[in-house]
């Protein structure tokens, strides 16, 4: 592969280019699929090619090919650079990279079970246990259970010096019941992801939480509908997560600032002339990206740039303070890149992708939170969402809530609902877990980009309370 690698290099160096990389990816990836006790699918798929993209100019070009020999890296070299003096025809600015010391080096994940290697018996046993759990109640008509696994060696080289190898493994599963009587339907769900082996998915305790999504599925049925009233929301950490990808992640993505990620997902309302000034949140708020985080989806030891891994605010004491961003963003705003460049596979340029964006941990314990709270609903686990391009206006739905009366929990809420500005939002926070409520979750499936590519990203959270969110629907 050294050798592969090295000869599309030198041939880019021959040729004077600005810059030039290539990144040689191999996948295996497995699925499980149980129904309602039926096993629905199974698929083990396995994949491998090449991608060569060439500065020249201020233009890029970028070709790719799944035939991974000498003759064929000629080819799709050639094909690059030609792509690159036809994108400089039509014109675009001058482009200056970040400076980046060559780096050399490997990455692995740490696991204990290697998940490809544990027997398709042993993991259908386990959803069909799950799922008889789940379908004990005859009101509860579908019953899903899935486990995925994901491998993945990517070798980097480039022009700037840099020789790179890593190897990922990723283990994850989600359980999910729909609940029908007399007309009504509701959904309760379980699931997490994780950069580990088969040992991640025994420390989900599957068959303990098919029981209670089986139970609060059917509480559901019999739930009074989330009112609609302005009051105090804590949301559990498992819907903090989409509340942090959706309004913190996405918008400090900086070429949705500069206007490059606009036509598929959108813009953002944190403009360049916020950065270091703006309140996102209140005091307590502080929100870091960091892609060394043990366990995270996005975690790496580079990013398909070949940077170094990093840890940095976003959001600090309430300020925000810093962009995710790429070799060719971060001059813009006069830093280096951050090493949040990734990209879905070796047929596909890198784009700025979130890696693990994590909210840091308060002082509270969750039950001196709701026992400080007089009025208002717990929230868990996200059933709905939605927020414009500029992720800025939004609205959220729960699968489960709870009311919250001088103190305690008391009757359930089906339908739960609740809406906000991102900055009035966050600044409305008042109460964080502490560190014994941290958790770290996996996103496996965020989408960016046209052609569309998905990432897997990180978000480690906490529960939190806001104050004064309006909740449920108006009618």
């Amino acid at each position: 592969m050294k050798d592969f690698l090295e000869r599309i290099v030198n041939n880019l160096k021959t040729k004077r280019v600005d810059y030039g990389d290539v990144r040689v990816v191999e996948l295996e990836a497995e699925s499980i699929v149980v129904k309602n006790g039926i096993v629905e699918a199974v698929t083990h798929t396995t994949d491998a090619g090449f991608g060569v993209r060439v500065l020249k100019d201020s233009a890029w070009g970028f070709s790719s090919s799944n035939i991974i020999k000498k003759s064929e890296a000629d080819k799709v070299t050639k094909d690059a650079q030609s792509v690159a003096r036809a994108s400089r025809m039509v014109g675009s600015d001058d482009v200056l990279l970040s400076s980046l010391e060559p780096q050399k080096g490997t990455y692995s994940t740490r696991f204990v079970s290697d998940p490809m290697k544990i027997s398709l018996d042993k993991k259908i046993e386990l959803l069909i246990a799950c799922d008889k759990i789940m379908r004990r109640d005859k009101r509860i008509q579908v019953s899903t259970g899935l486990l995925g696994f994901r491998k993945t060696k990517n070798h980097f080289a480039s022009t700037d010096g840099s020789l790179i190898s890593q190897e990922m493994t990723f283990s994850g599963g989600r359980l999910m019941v729909h609940a029908m009587d007399k007309g009504e339907v509701q959904s309760r769900s379980y699931d997490n992801y994780s950069q580990a082996g088969y040992e991640f998915i025994d420390s989900l305790d599957f068959i303990h939480h098919a029981e209670r999504i089986r139970d609060e599925g059917l509480m559901l049925l019999s739930a009074q509908p989330c009112p609609q009233m302005k009051t105090t929301v804590i949301l559990d950490a498992d819907q903090m997560v989409l509340q942090v990808h959706e309004s913190c992640g996405h918008p400090t993505e900086l070429d949705r600032v500069l206007g490059t990620e606009a036509s598929y997902a959108g813009t953002s309302f944190i403009t360049l002339d916020k950065l270091n000034t703006f309140r996102y949140g209140s005091e307590l708020v502080n929100i870091v990206a960091d892609a060394t985080t043990r366990g995270g989806l996005g975690t790496f030891g580079w990013d398909d740039e070949g940077v170094p891994a990093q840890r940095f605010y976003l959001v600090k004491n309430g300020i925000f303070v810093g962009y995710l961003s790429s070799r060719e963003t971060a001059p813009i705003v006069k830093t280096s890149s951050t090493g949040a460049m990734r990209a879905d596979g070796w047929g596909r340029i890198p784009l700025i992708r979130m890696t693990n964006i994590n909210l840091m941990p308060g002082q509270w314990r969750l039950e001196d939170m709701i026992a400080d709270t007089d009025d208002g609903v717990y929230m868990m686990t996200n059933r709905s969402w939605s927020i414009d391009d500029r992720r800025l206006n939004f609205q959220f739905g729960c699968e489960f809530a709870q009311r919250v009366k001088k103190g305690k929990l008391t009757e359930v809420y089906k339908n739960a609902t609740y809406t906000g500005i991102t900055p009035e939002f966050w600044r409305s926070c008042d109460a964080l877990g502490d560190k014994h409520f941290w958790k770290l979750f996996g996103v496996p499936n965020c989408g960016k980009g046209e052609p569309g590519q998905v990432a897997l990203v990180g978000h480690g959270t906490v529960p939190a309370r806001f104050r004064d969110i309006q909740i449920g629907i108006a009618r």
